[in-house]
């Protein structure tokens, strides 16, 4: 902000004080608010809509258009200039505003005589409340302080809209009633029930206009100190003193708290002439907006740490101390980060979010307190209030807010139903996952933290058949070193114990960016420069990797999977590479693995035509089902119009299942399946039909897959399969009506 535009926002602030301090009801200061606006931005209309529901907006004040059109003409999310200002969050400008793209035509406003138009969205803490507007008839451009003017003003209409001073009767109602169902992502497994505690800091500010901006400032930077403070005592919890990922995000969280640019852009609110916590309010709100059109998910993820952040200073600016939750509660926030789940981890039964990612941060800590979390679960912390029922399903990915009766009732069948379940997977834990005709699979674990390894021995996993490396390098703000990373992978393979683990290299790109690197923008990131492409261009890194890999299992066995392969040139460099670095490393004296296992992940449909001496190189080979299936079917599988458009057992899928396993058995290599097919009990069944024997899955999938596999009988099933690839039908139907007349658990 410029000295000049803070200025003019303290005067016109110090003019909206006094317009607060005067005798009158909400509307009556509405209405003055709107004078005065229009005054000091010499404009000719100031008008104020705000929300009636989550859908609408009413013009509640006016100066300038018909007084007639108050608290009678509504605007609908995205509907004209200024319901386009509500739904995208982000002001709006135009010297011509009848000929830009949008305008909506209110005959009963009078206000297609104005040409300059200029809105800015009411908020507060991210929930849009309305827009205010300022229009002129002279075609002129609102500059850039103005627009500055025009934001820290509907700051503080918000404040007042928020504390109830601004209260019509007729205004704002988002009274919430009657059940929410919100569809997200599962990012942490697991199910609860228990009353909402909302995340989001409810503070009243009763003055929001600074006096003495001085003392404004420094009070300010006092309260950031003592969050700082409260952050580093953070990372002095047992739970991170033996390291993880999830004390690598902590220690990322610490830096961003002291981030000097955050304290920058907040002391210039201030200098708006506005208090500590309006400033501290605005900077958040902006933040939430770029959130909103961040596609990278390493800054989505520090956006949501500097909220996280945003909030716990306001409780120190207020003196508040922020409710404990009660002990059974399902935190609901917009976004919540790590720091925060970490404190109160222990007395909560779930954690349901708006933003997030299975791989951020919040996810991280969640999986690692064993707390079910859902993210994406958009529209729930406008329609939850402290207190109302919820339950949260981490395994479906689901929340449901003031669950009718007939939903908890089915819920508490489903945990019961689930618990039993478990107490029948945990007696079939050590037992093989042998059919009934004696075939032997093979049932592994995917992983990609050291908290996921834990999961081993409770799983019943034979092993870890996906080890995602590169989530250790996402969730730190600096590439892990080479030493740094040999202790990581020797503490997986410790943890593993005798168990086998396949670590997969780096598959970055595509959705998958690195915070330190440079972000490469292509058409088509999916098949792109990503994983071993991007290994064998940038061999100084793969071949770091490989020698942490190396040292990391001494003299163990290692497994070590490249993905991403192909053409089997590819392959045969990158074990060029591993086998020259285990060689090197050996001359030295450093302890090796004499048994180096090195395999490649088979995800594009070239290499189930590669030659024979690609399988014969490789020790084994392992089917991605993910994005070979999407590349099969040639449909998106982060496209939710296309994804669901394909059957992972049609006729045309399980022919050329069966042709790369025929090509393996007849060349030699090991081969096994990783995909979420794996985890699906029919889907595995079709596959052991096929000849796959050896599958990896999340771990909360291997009982269900067991508990079926040793009730089935493989020729019967085999027959059903063979006989709907030859009719060109998926096996789906058959082999559901087999099972369920068998009496199996499907």
């Amino acid at each position: 902000m410029t000295p000049s535009a803070g200025v003019g926002s303290r005067a016109l602030l110090r003019r909206l004080r006094q317009v607060m301090a005067e005798p009158g009801d909400g509307q009556q200061r509405l209405d003055k608010i709107t004078r005065v606006i229009a005054t000091n931005m010499v404009a000719e209309v100031c008008s104020i809509y705000l929300r009636r529901d989550a859908r609408t907006l009413v013009l509640c004040a006016t100066e300038g258009l018909n007084a007639s059109a108050v608290h009678t003409v509504k605007l609908k999310l995205g509907e004209g200039l200024v319901g386009q200002i509500a739904a995208r969050a982000e002001p709006l400008a135009t010297d011509d505003a009848p000929n830009a793209p949008g305008f909506a035509y209110l005959p009963e406003t009078g206000e297609e005589i104005y040409r300059s138009f200029a809105g800015v969205p009411i908020q507060r803490l991210g929930k849009i409340l309305g827009v205010l507007v300022v229009q002129n008839r002279a075609p002129r451009v609102y500059d850039e302080e103005e627009i500055d003017v025009l934001e820290v003003v509907a700051m503080v209409i918000a404040e007042m809209a928020e504390s109830g001073a601004l209260a019509a009767g007729r205004d704002v109602d988002l009274a919430r009633s009657g059940p929410f169902f919100a569809r997200g992502v599962g990012a942490a497994e697991g199910a609860a029930v228990g009353p909402v505690h909302l995340h989001e800091p409810k503070v009243a500010i009763a003055n929001p206009i600074v006096d003495d901006v001085e003392s404004e400032r420094a009070r300010l930077r006092d309260a950031m100190a003592e969050l700082r403070d409260e952050v580093d005592r953070l990372l002095d919890k047992d739970l991170l003193k033996g390291g993880g990922e999830h004390r690598d995000v902590l220690e990322t969280y610490r830096m961003f708290a002291h981030d000097a640019g955050w304290l920058r852009r907040l002391d210039e609110a201030v200098a708006s002439g506005v208090v500590a916590e309006v400033a501290v309010e605005r900077v958040q709100s902006a933040a939430r907006a770029r959130l909103d059109r961040v596609a990278d998910p390493y800054l989505r993820e520090r956006l949501h740490d500097l909220d996280d952040l945003a909030n716990r200073l306001l409780r120190r600016l207020t003196g508040a101390t922020a409710a404990p939750p009660p002990k059974g509660a399902v935190l609901v926030g917009r976004s919540i980060g790590p720091g925060e789940l970490l404190e109160v981890g222990e007395r909560i039964a779930g954690v349901v979010m708006e933003e997030g990612s299975a791989g951020g941060h919040a996810a991280i800590v969640a999986r690692a307190l064993s707390i079910p979390l859902v993210v994406q679960a958009y529209g729930v912390v406008a329609e939850a209030e402290n207190g109302d029922r919820i339950i949260v399903d981490g395994d479906e990915g689901a929340a449901h807010l003031r669950p009718e009766q007939g939903v908890v009732d089915a819920f508490a069948e489903k945990l019961a139903v689930a618990e039993e379940a478990q107490k029948v997977y945990a007696s079939l834990r050590d037992l093989p996952a042998e059919t009934r005709d004696g075939a032997l699979l093979t049932l592994n674990m995917n992983a990609g933290l050291v908290s996921d390894v834990r999961h081993l021995a409770q799983s019943g996993a034979e092993g870890i058949g996906l080890y995602r490396t590169e989530l250790m390098f996402m969730v730190r703000a600096t590439m892990p070193g080479r030493e740094a990373q040999a202790a990581i992978y020797r503490r997986i393979l410790d943890m593993a114990g005798d168990k086998r683990v396949v670590f997969r290299t780096l598959d970055i790109g595509s959705d998958k960016i690195l915070p330190y690197m440079k972000r490469v923008e292509e058409e088509n990131p999916a098949m792109g420069w990503r994983a071993v492409r991007f290994g064998l261009d940038r061999p100084h890194l793969m071949k770091m990797q490989l020698q942490a890999l190396l040292k990391g299992a001494g003299d163990r066995p290692l497994s070590v999977m490249f993905p991403f392969v192909t053409e089997w040139g590819e392959f045969e460099g990158a074990r060029g590479l591993l086998l020259h670095e285990r060689d090197r490393l050996a001359a030295r004296g450093v302890p090796v693995p004499e048994r180096v296992e090195i395999g490649a992940m088979l995800e594009t449909p070239s290499m189930a035509f590669a030659p024979d001496a690609f399988f014969k190189l490789a020790d084994f080979v392992s089917v991605g089902g993910n994005d070979l299936m999407q590349f099969f079917y040639a449909a998106d599988r982060g496209n939710e119009r296309v994804r669901r458009r394909y059957d992972p057992l049609g006729p045309a899928w399980l022919t050329f299942l069966e042709g790369i396993a025929a090509r393996c058995e007849a060349n030699g290599a090991r081969l096994s399946f990783c995909g979420e097919a794996a985890g699906r009990p029919l889907e595995t069944l079709a596959l052991a039909a096929l000849g796959y024997r050896d599958f990896s899955m999340r771990p909360a999938a291997i009982g269900p897959v067991k508990r079926l596999i040793r009730a089935a009988d493989l020729a019967a099933a085999r027959s059903i399969v063979a006989r709907a690839v030859e009719d060109g039908e998926s096996a789906r139907g058959r082999l559901m009506r087999w099972a369920r007349g068998s009496g199996l658990p499907v």
